[in-house]
């Protein structure tokens, strides 16, 4: 058999006929990268050394699974024409370490008071995170809009920064969300963010975990906008402080949301929120209006304030301590553990709704 086998190849490769065999691919083990543009999807250890992102260009890094990612400079981006995100991090099972280092977006070359609803244009968000991993200890500074979108499923945030706070100077900050979540398996702690708008805004998910953060200057912790066919649950805020904002807590639903939009399974324990100057609590079903006619289209169910005290405090009288504007909200809400001090009563409006205990 050997003979006639031989004997066949030599007869094809008299033909022009050349076998090609596979080699299986390998995962580089280390790679070092110093541009936007480097492809990192075959490396199991990748450090990133410091550089600045060009006009017109961004990062779309899709990172081997399992990858073990260091920072180990700044990465800087020029004012540009490109849309966001202007960083994109994918990947499962990420171990992405940001030893302190800083994305830095350069926001004052776009802040004009008006963010995403008008001026200059401004790309967002500024970094999108999908996939799976942890990803810590890193700042997301000055960015020119919308600052972190989470996406995928089974993703930890551990110690990042978001700092805007350059751009209370005029009020020329705007639309600076810290984190725009729409994920699920979701943990986000010990991050701060400083900035003008929501600290945290849950737009659809479920199993989702905000806790021991930091928030001041904006408008707070919220679940939503809710759109039609969206829906949060099972979420968890607790050990959070809130300080210096607009709102404390919110949810809030558009009036037009209908196709199964809901929230459900909200418990807060824990949280301390001081120097709001709007609403301490607003829970409304008639977004983009605060209170106004609620929409009937979505539901709101099982709102609880349970576990440690959370604590808010309205500061001066123009401020209402909580307001609740529901078209179809239901179940039996568990306020023990709010406190709410300072401001005016705010107006009740919980349809079908039953909460029991509180102070407020």
């Amino acid at each position: 058999m050997s003979i006639l086998f031989k004997s066949s190849a030599l007869h094809l490769l008299a033909l022009g006929i050349v076998f090609v065999f596979a080699v299986p691919s390998t995962k580089r083990a280390s790679c070092t990268i110093s541009s936007y543009d480097t492809d990192v999807s075959d490396c199991s250890l990748v450090t990133i050394s410091a550089f600045t992102v060009p006009d017109g260009e961004v990062i779309d890094w899709t990172f081997a699974d399992g990858a073990e990612v260091t920072m180990a400079g700044n990465i800087t981006f020029e004012q540009t024409s490109a849309d966001g995100p202007l960083a994109t991090f994918d990947g499962d099972g990420i171990i992405f370490k940001g030893a302190g280092y800083t994305l830095d977006g350069n926001g004052a070359d776009y802040w004009d008071g008006e963010g995403t609803n008008g001026g200059v244009a401004k790309p967002h968000p500024f970094l999108k995170i999908t996939g799976s991993g942890t990803y810590t200890d890193f700042t997301v500074l000055n960015t020119p809009a919308q600052a972190v979108s989470v996406g995928g499923e089974g993703l930890t945030l551990d110690a990042i920064t978001v700092d805007n706070s350059a751009g209370d100077e005029d009020s020329l900050g705007h639309n600076t969300d810290g984190f725009d979540v729409s994920a699920s398996s979701i943990t986000i702690k010990n991050c701060i963010v400083k900035n003008q708008d929501d600290c945290i805004a849950i737009n659809s998910g479920s199993s989702i975990t905000f806790e021991n953060n930091q928030c001041s200057g904006g408008h707070g912790m919220f679940v939503g906008s809710i759109q039609s066919g969206k829906i949060v649950s099972n979420v968890t805020f607790s050990g959070n402080e809130v300080s210096n904002s607009m709102y404390g807590i919110r949810i809030k639903v558009e009036s037009d949301a209908d196709d199964g939009a809901s929230v459900s399974g909200i418990t807060y324990s824990g949280n301390t929120v001081t120097g709001i100057d709007k609403y301490g609590v607003l829970i409304s079903q008639s977004y983009p209006d605060d209170f106004s006619t609620p929409g009937t289209g979505s539901t709101i169910s099982d709102i609880n304030f349970t576990g440690e005290e959370t604590s808010v405090e309205v500061t001066g009288s123009s401020g209402e301590r909580l307001a609740i504007d529901c078209g179809n909200c239901s179940g039996d809400w568990d306020f023990s553990e709010l406190t709410i001090t300072g401001g005016s009563a705010g107006t009740m409006d919980v349809d079908d709704a039953s909460i029991s205990g509180g102070s407020y």
